[in-house]
């Protein structure tokens, strides 16, 4: 994977936006040859949507994955719809209209497709493989009790390293937040800053802090927990970053792209797992790779984990046939998934025994990045949809800033979120 294809990819996967694209979808498609091999007389066709992957070869892998599951099944032709830009904009329009795919991937899981009735509760085409998935990829997709997709990859994000710079000054990797504050702000020069974490000088800092010291996002149950006495004192710490002026802000490329760390300009850089093979390349075996740092002493790492969840609509037409594609390339086809995680950027198998014979995840810092996942990884909850998740981003935005009292802005910032998750729930 180069290192600027990354980018469509990683937007589409954790920016969250949901803002609708007007006009059409613009896709690229292709079809398996269909066959009348059915007991009608007539065969059955698939629409299934990707989102535009940014690694080489992924649109033709999983062209080729549907040309095998047609093969297999021959009365089930797939036709392959490849949606570059806004794809969670376009599939949440395109969800409402007669048009809707029968199956279709989505990002960080949300609860709200399975509480509204769009997508298909997954526990038969699971059987016996679901002891086989690991706890964090069944977990997210699980609404009271039922599986409502099937993880396609883990994605996992860390902290990247460079070992030569900091050994050159003096820093061992921070293993708290005061170290990783005073080493990025000891690291910045007159023409690199010491670490990125996005553009906005935000990214994913804010859900790390509170999970870095003890806290939590939203309870299982649905309550609002960012408002915590233990939040609320990590997240104001994140205004050291700033005020040390220890931040890239505003590079060419944002976090998920690996450019900044690879090129030299940051020595520290939270990025994803997929941009190793890029980071490799460029710095051979000059880099590691940390968790975010516990908040304090007593405090809890952080490796975060999403990826993209195969679905069925269950308001399609081809409810049955959807299943049985996502069970024949997610559940039985083991070898595919490891092709689908190792050859196209670097990924996780969700499933424990392809992943543990994962051979690019054997050895080295890939090794150790899914041995801090296992250890420390947090995912979104189900219930934080772009409305929840832009009240606390726009809050931590404020705070960091020093744009208001950090207690009212936060205990604002709940009140808003209780209300979306409540209308997600029903209550």
């Amino acid at each position: 994977m180069s290192i600027r294809t990354s980018e469509l990819s990683r937007r589409g996967f954790l920016t969250g936006s949901l803002l609708v694209a007007a006009g059409t979808v613009l896709t690229t498609a292709c079809s398996t040859d269909p066959t009348s091999g059915s007991s009608s007389g007539t065969g059955t066709t698939l629409n299934v949507w990707y989102h535009a992957y940014g690694e080489a070869g992924t649109q033709q892998a999983v062209l080729r994955y549907a040309k095998a599951f047609t093969r297999a099944n021959p009365d089930i032709a797939v036709k392959v719809t490849w949606v570059p830009g806004d794809y969670a904009g376009k599939l949440n329009a395109t969800l409402l209209t007669d048009a809707a795919p029968d199956v279709f991937e989505t990002g960080d899981f949300s609860e709200r497709f399975a509480r509204g009735g769009q997508i298909a509760a997954l526990d038969d085409v699971y059987g016996n493989a679901r002891s086989d998935f690991n706890t964090n990829a069944l977990d997210s997709v699980t609404v009271e009790g039922k599986p409502y997709g099937v993880k396609m990859i883990d994605d996992v994000i860390m902290l990247y390293y460079r070992k030569s710079v900091l050994s050159k000054a003096g820093i061992t990797p921070p293993a708290t937040f005061d170290a990783l504050a005073a080493a990025a702000k000891e690291l910045t020069t007159k023409k690199n800053k010491g670490l990125f974490v996005g553009n906005d000088g935000i990214g994913d800092s804010p859900s790390n802090a509170v999970w870095s010291n003890g806290g939590d996002l939203v309870t299982p149950d649905g309550k609002v927990a960012f408002g915590s006495d233990r939040a609320l004192e990590a997240i104001t710490a994140l205004k050291r970053l700033h005020d040390d002026k220890s931040l890239l802000l505003g590079f060419t490329t944002d976090w998920w792209d690996p450019s900044a760390f690879a090129q030299g300009v940051v020595p520290m850089q939270w990025c994803g797992l997929w941009a190793m093979p890029a980071v490799q390349s460029a710095l051979g075996d000059d880099f590691g790779v940390l968790p975010w740092p516990a908040f304090k002493s007593g405090g809890t790492p952080v490796v975060r984990v999403g990826g993209w969840t195969g679905c069925v609509n269950a308001k399609g037409r081809n409810v049955a046939a959807a299943k049985k594609f996502v069970q024949w390339l997610w559940i039985q086809q083991s070898d595919l998934q490891k092709d689908f995680a190792e050859s196209y950027g670097l990924h996780v198998p969700p499933r424990k025994s392809a992943a543990a014979t994962a051979k690019k995840l054997s050895t080295g810092p890939a090794k150790e990045t899914v041995e801090l996942a296992a250890k420390y990884g947090k995912s979104n909850p189900g219930t934080w949809d772009t409305a929840v998740s832009s009240v606390f981003s726009a809050a931590a935005a404020k705070i960091v800033g020093g744009q208001g009292d950090p207690a009212a802005l936060l205990a604002v910032a709940v009140k808003k979120a209780q209300g979306e998750i409540d209308k997600q729930l029903g209550r």
